[in-house]
């Protein structure tokens, strides 16, 4: 089959940084799905792991590794245990990091972490929504236990980075499935625009200070952040602007130690948001990523989720891979960028 595939860590510049192969097709797993992937889209995951930003051993360049957890596609085949899904079935998924990816024609993928796509949308419109989706819909629920509907009125949501990918599904999570008033930072007009479409309730600028921004919107404080860009920069901005007994979550770990003891006195609660933890440690509620998808596919089809793809390249193969990487480390993307096509 074909797949696109790094062999050594190289910058986004080096034409050898991604490269077409031909490599076999995935052996599947008891409770594997074999998917036909129609549509893939890139996230900041694998422009680090391609650089070796992530650490870990250098690729072995006998052996390619796959990079790419975000697709869309119809199951040609099922492991032996599986019974969630049949052949033919439209699915869309996330996949595994510590497993080859999506960046390939074929690609396994343990049933309980896939769901059937949303039938309104196209592939490509799908393949942008589930890492994004999940890593939203844990940091919200799962980790900071934002309280559903009416439990959250009266309640202020600050999500930094709102015009990414998962800002951009936080927005639209909070604004449908709580009462939480929902304020995102953006930097640019369009990204600007771009969030208040999506619902956010205001917006401000994360270069400039939080408090005066804030005080021109009469708000103070807020009982939850959802941190979508590095952490290190904000951890001290936020002392500021928690709540007393807030939460506060991070997705992008810290390059250094971190001095949480200012937020001792409000008893300030940190947290950490990895969509791939589930997967990766096998844990006992694997399933629960499944579920998220399925849910986040009924708000699509009902009209109250919208895909957050802005922009699609073709086909799927290495030159439209670099240029995706390329775009995605000038850290200036809008929504999600997504391949189609082999």
């Amino acid at each position: 089959m074909k797949a696109v595939a790094l062999t050594r860590h190289l910058p986004v510049t080096d034409a050898a940084c991604l490269l077409d192969v031909e490599l076999p097709a995935p052996v599947l797993r008891p409770r594997d799905l074999l998917i036909e992937v129609r549509a893939v889209s890139v996230n900041p995951a694998d422009a680090k792991i391609r650089g070796g930003a992530r650490g870990g051993a250098s690729p072995d360049p006998a052996e390619p590794q796959v990079l790419g957890w975000d697709v869309a596609g119809v199951v040609r085949a099922t492991g032996g245990e599986a019974s969630l899904f049949r052949p033919g079935d439209e699915v869309y998924g996330a996949g595994d990091v510590t497993r080859a990816g999506s960046n390939a024609q074929l690609v396994a993928m343990d049933e309980r972490i896939v769901a059937r796509k949303p039938s309104s949308l196209a592939f490509a419109e799908a393949a942008a929504l589930p890492l994004t989706s999940l890593t939203a819909y844990e940091a919200l629920f799962h980790r900071m236990n934002v309280p559903r509907d009416v439990g959250g009125r009266g309640r202020r949501l600050l999500v930094i980075g709102g015009a990414g990918g998962v800002g951009s599904m936080a927005i639209q999570l909070a604004k449908n499935l709580t009462q939480l008033t929902v304020i995102a930072t953006a930097s640019r007009k369009e990204s600007s625009e771009w969030v208040r479409a999506l619902g956010a309730d205001g917006v401000i600028s994360h270069r400039e200070p939080f408090l005066p921004q804030l005080a021109t919107l009469g708000l103070s404080a807020f009982d939850y952040v959802l941190c979508t860009a590095d952490t290190d920069p904000y951890v001290a901005r936020l002392v500021e602007v928690a709540a007393p007994q807030s939460s506060l979550c991070f997705i992008v770990p810290s390059k250094g130690p971190l001095d949480l003891a200012p937020f001792f006195a409000k008893s300030v609660a940190f947290h950490w948001e990895l969509m791939f933890t589930r997967p990766m440690f096998g844990t006992a509620d694997l399933a629960a990523q499944g579920e998220i998808l399925g849910k986040v596919a009924a708000l699509v089809d009902a009209g109250r989720v919208r895909t957050t793809l802005t922009e699609k390249l073709s086909p799927i193969c290495a030159r439209t891979l670099r240029e995706a990487h390329r775009r995605i480390e000038m850290a200036t993307t809008v929504g999600k960028l997504v391949l189609e096509g082999w």
